[in-house]
């Protein structure tokens, strides 16, 4: 049966206008970049209200929430829906979090697992906005802090394969809406304008000292403390003093210790008198992979209790904090659980994509 309310266009739900157009105010309330607009809205409501009984103005402010998105892990009776990627985006507020140096990469490797693996057709429409949106403030992000330039390239290139075969899918033309395409070609069209534009200069004379002036052991503890086997090879091609301290054993080495176990370096029964650990590297990469944890400063966690997205550095309001019923009964089950770490992909297996 059909919901039928006093408005026919939505069930109930509150809308806030914001510079990218109407968005629900439960979802703003999870992003403290558009805070002003849930302002705004609060305080026309509250001018509505200035005459009271006590004759005094009830200014209640609202409470910023932190970033948090309620999923559905899985469909019973009793419980049936799906998750949205559009509004998950929105409120774990991953447009504010392309700012913050520890969340970097892990927005980085989302976009590559959605240009690469995913077509842009295959998403709503209002995701497609969004990821050309996190992808635009990613590189104003790089162009400001002139930091991470390989991988604003990365995607840019996965963007243009992605743009290509697009172009290519239905008669020499993107199958879907024109006026979506032609929003997504001026999207597209500014972040290459933004790469383009971008330019490393080099320090004057008055910033010392430069690389070049410090001593081997100094630029050594740099390169020990590279934990992607990427930049160490970057930075070889870079100065021929970077390039004869990436090619000794002792840098590879620790890079293994750090990336594998022992028990999967003992895998491969090598001479421990002649062993290229540049090469066991390679061989332990293809055969386990890289630590998926040293790759992000921060990820999304899944609270076991209210089963909740979040940002572990921010927090999340908890159902475990705000009823004492459970709280008490969680306090007799020996404490609360750990959040579960999230990594990129497994984070995508919450929608129908």
């Amino acid at each position: 049966m059909p919901f039928i309310s006093k408005d026919w266009r939505s069930p109930g739900e509150v809308w806030v206008k914001t510079q990218e157009g109407w968005e629900k105010k439960k979802v703003l309330e999870c992003t403290a970049q558009r805070y002003a607009a849930i302002s705004n809205y609060s305080n026309k409501d509250n001018q509505q209200n200035w005459n009271s009984e006590d004759g005094e103005n009830k200014t209640d402010e609202v409470a910023r929430v932190p970033p948090h998105c309620h999923i559905t892990i899985k469909c019973t009776r009793e419980i049936a829906g799906f998750n949205g990627l559009s509004e998950a985006v929105r409120r774990l507020d991953f447009s504010s979090a392309v700012r913050d140096v520890r969340r970097f990469n892990y927005i980085c490797a989302l976009l590559e697992l959605l240009l690469g693996g995913q077509k842009l057709t295959n998403l709503p429409g209002a995701a497609q906005k969004l990821l050309l949106s996190m992808l635009e403030q990613l590189a104003v992000q790089v162009a400001r802090s002139k930091q991470n330039l390989n991988a604003l390239r990365a995607l840019l290139t996965a963007l243009a394969a992605l743009r290509e075969a697009e172009r290519r899918a239905c008669w020499g033309r993107p199958l879907g809406s024109r006026a979506l395409w032609g929003h997504h070609r001026h999207a597209i069209d500014r972040i290459y304008h933004i790469a383009d534009g971008i330019a490393i200069q080099e320090p004057g004379p008055e910033v010392v000292p430069k690389l070049h002036d410090l001593p081997e052991e100094c630029i050594r503890e740099i390169l020990l403390r590279i934990s992607d086997h990427r930049d160490l090879e970057a930075a070889s091609s870079a100065w021929p003093v970077m390039a004869s301290l990436c090619s000794e054993q002792q840098l590879w080495r620790e890079l293994v210790n750090f990336h594998f176990t022992q028990q999967q370096i003992d895998s491969l029964n090598k001479d421990e008198k002649n062993i290229d650990w540049n090469k066991v590297f390679h061989q332990l990469r293809k055969l386990y992979g890289l630590r998926e944890d040293a790759q992000y400063a921060e990820t999304l966690s899944l609270c076991r209790h209210c089963k909740c997205l979040f940002w572990r550095s921010l927090g999340h309001p908890c159902i475990a904090d705000q009823c004492p019923e459970y709280r008490e009964r969680v306090r007799e089950a020996g404490g609360p659980l750990p959040p579960h770490p999230v990594p990129p992909a497994a984070f995508l297996k919450f929608f129908s994509l």
